[in-house]
């Protein structure tokens, strides 16, 4: 899914960041300019960044489990 549609941001380009360690908005626009023109995409890519933490921590705890 687009998250921002001014640089054609994808939802799994976010992901990919949080995956290299990006755990904020700022950390993901280190490298990806999302929400760098309107701004209306950075609900939806902070949402994004914070579920993709939440399934990175699921997977800790199964593994550790």
């Amino acid at each position: 899914m687009y998250v921002c549609i001014c640089h054609g941001i994808t939802e799994r380009q976010i992901h990919r960041a949080v995956e290299q360690g990006a755990r904020t908005l700022s950390d993901v626009q280190m490298n990806l300019p999302v929400g760098g023109c309107c701004g209306r995409c950075e609900d939806c890519a902070r949402e994004v960044i914070r579920d993709c933490q939440r399934a990175q921590a699921g997977s800790s705890n199964a593994v550790a489990a």
